[in-house]
């Protein structure tokens, strides 16, 4: 496979993963506006759908925020903050914006060539108390795809979390795929980090 097939992948391979998140978010409608500035600031991760996930890994997920720290040209910093023991691991990347609302591609140009490609789209959030997001990453080997419950807080409406569920069924994730940060010892107010 020459320079030119390597060429061809990385022109079409954005559109056809952008068509996925459109195709995959059925039965949610499409985001007609997105507000950057309020959806910026910190937001618990309150549940992990992910095709590569099974029952062993539950045991692997403490609970974890995620900053948004909006940027210039509309690009997001984002900060996940887990604690591990008396350990704090974080990790950061930055999410650029795409052509339709909510929809943004992580910035991989710092890991090298053959980076993995990764796009987001946020599928529905009041800014307030829940947000739905959808993750499609292409691999060497397969395609991931995540599905992530974000709340300003701890709890969030029982609605948003039949969102999440139904959300997950429309990506063909099951129960085992679900991951749920156990948060019994550390309510009502957990620190993270």
């Amino acid at each position: 496979m020459g320079p030119w097939w390597a060429l061809w992948l990385i022109l079409t391979l954005p559109p056809i993963l952008e068509g996925q998140i459109s195709a995959m978010s059925q039965g949610f409608p499409q985001m007609t506006s997105f507000q950057s500035d309020q959806f910026q600031g910190e937001w618990f991760v309150l549940g992990l759908a992910d095709n590569t996930y099974r029952k062993e890994h539950r045991a692997l997920l403490n609970f974890f925020t995620t900053l948004f720290e909006l940027k210039e040209k509309s690009q997001f910093q984002v900060t996940n903050s887990m604690s591990r023991g008396k350990h704090c691991n974080t990790w950061s990347y930055t999410l650029i914006p795409a052509t339709k609302p909510g929809q943004f591609t992580r910035d991989n140009r710092g890991s090298g060539p053959g980076a993995d490609k990764e796009n987001v789209q946020v599928i529905e959030t009041d800014y307030n108390k829940f947000a739905l997001v959808l993750s499609l990453r292409q691999t060497s080997s397969q395609n991931i795809t995540r599905v992530s419950l974000l709340g300003r807080n701890w709890r969030v409406p029982p609605k948003a979390i039949d969102k999440f569920i139904c959300l997950t069924r429309t990506q063909n994730l099951t129960k085992n795929n679900f991951l749920f940060p156990d948060l019994t010892d550390w309510l009502p107010d957990p620190k993270v980090c």
